[in-house]
């Protein structure tokens, strides 16, 4: 899919993020059984410091000028994608890929990407989407994979 861009989300994105943010608990509260609190929002605890702490990075993907998605990526060692989701409309149109390639790119190193074991669907994703040589395994979290990004060109 053409037109795809994966912006880093500034302090003004934090709104948009909150809620790219719900529709993403809503949609894995179907493996966690996880409920809105009494205002009727998930929430996400960790938000804020995506802002405050140098090795926390917020991005947000856009199609056509359209919002798609996000990534939380934890930029540590190993760098970790804390959380990743695109809107349903764009998965399976290789929205999903391009911006994980994008992010991959962007922090060469070492990396983990975790899924729960509930959602195989997730863990086929990014067997698709991770282009390195990679090592999988199943911990009392879930399933992980490990591998080595090298700098390479974008989406």
């Amino acid at each position: 899919m053409d037109g795809i861009e994966v912006l880093e989300a500034t302090v003004d994105d934090k709104p948009v993020m909150r809620r790219l943010l719900e529709l993403y608990a809503h949609d894995f509260s179907e493996f966690t059984g996880t409920d809105v609190d009494a205002r009727g929002r998930f929430g996400y605890p960790y938000l804020d410091v995506y802002w405050t702490e140098p090795e926390r990075r917020p991005f947000l993907f856009r199609v056509a000028a359209k919002w798609a998605g996000f990534a939380l990526v934890r930029t540590g060692v190993p760098h970790d994608m804390a959380e990743f989701f695109v809107l349903r409309k764009y998965r399976r149109t290789g929205v999903g890929e391009a911006a994980a390639r994008d992010l991959f790119a962007r922090f060469p190193g070492d990396w983990q990407v975790r899924q729960l074991e509930a959602n195989p669907g997730a863990t086929a994703f990014w067997r698709r989407a991770i282009p390195f040589d990679f090592a999988e395994a199943v911990t009392a979290e879930g399933r992980v994979q490990r591998f080595s990004s090298v700098a390479v060109s974008g989406p």
